[in-house]
């Protein structure tokens, strides 16, 4: 149990890798971060929360422009989502 990085609710977390690992080994990001980053940045989610941002963006979406909570925080599907979300139990 912890509290999700997103929706601030105190629930069962998993990683989410802010560059999906299937990433790590396209040239792309191996020029632009390095291993160790990739593989340590990541946020702790509750289910909901890391289930949907995999459904609302590819993983190539993912790791070239929402790699950061900020950019996540940015979308309106995010957003819209988060506001739903944080009424449920």
């Amino acid at each position: 149990m912890g509290v999700c990085e997103l929706c601030n609710r105190e629930k069962e977390l998993s990683f989410h890798h802010l560059i999906p690992k299937t990433l790590h080994s396209k040239n792309y990001f191996k020029k632009k971060y390095k291993h160790q980053f990739m593989a340590n940045n990541g946020l702790y989610l509750c289910n909901e929360c890391h289930k949907n941002i995999h459904i609302f963006f590819s993983e190539k979406e993912l790791g070239k422009y929402y790699f950061t909570k900020e950019k996540l925080l940015e979308t309106n599907k995010v957003q819209n989502f988060l506001n739903w979300v944080k009424k449920q139990k």
